[in-house]
């Protein structure tokens, strides 16, 4: 039961490595294999979870995750209750831009369970950016793919002059504004 932490191993050479964690396998398969579609200059690996802690004894196995992207899916209440618990067991240094909120299912607004309200209360407590999206429809599935790999690139520091600390001077300064 180990707690993540983003800077207790060594980065591989030019490569990222992504971690998405959701109750919906489905959706995360969908979105990753989109991910790997992608036209990129970098190596990314991309492991699935459906909550955290992740298994410690494989942890020597596991390679430094660069960007932590939590799905919630908001046709489901237990999807945000799982995230909220596995928040727990990521270390507070994650949360310099390190990780996001994915949420799924927007277009869908009648069959909410969730308020939206919730999950942006999330992404301001933790300091991390919330994307909302419909990963059903494969062009928005494909767009999202596109953001997360940017960022990908960003949290590896595979972008020259860019850290992902950036993300979160973003979000204090839309919330100034």
């Amino acid at each position: 039961m180990a707690v993540l932490r983003p800077f207790d191993k060594l980065p591989q050479l030019n490569s990222g490595v992504l971690l998405l964690v959701g109750s919906d396998e489905a959706l995360q398969r969908q979105l990753a294999e989109a991910i790997l579609q992608e036209k990129k200059d970098f190596n990314i690996s991309i492991h699935l979870a459906t909550s955290l802690p992740l298994p410690s004894e494989r942890d020597h196995l596991r390679p430094r995750i660069d960007l932590v992207v939590f799905m919630i899916d908001i046709k489901s209440k237990y999807s945000l209750k799982n995230v909220e618990t596995s928040l727990a067991y990521v270390d507070a240094s994650f949360f310099l831009g390190k990780v996001c909120f994915l949420v799924t299912g927007v277009g869908r607004v009648n069959a909410c369970s969730i308020e939206t309200n919730a999950v942006c209360k999330l992404g301001e407590t933790y300091c991390s950016p919330v994307l909302f999206c419909e990963l059903e429809l494969e062009g928005v599935r494909a767009a999202t793919a596109q953001r997360l790999v940017r960022m990908l690139r960003i949290c590896a520091g595979l972008l020259p002059g860019v850290s992902a600390l950036s993300f979160v001077s973003l979000m204090r300064k839309s919330d100034d504004d």
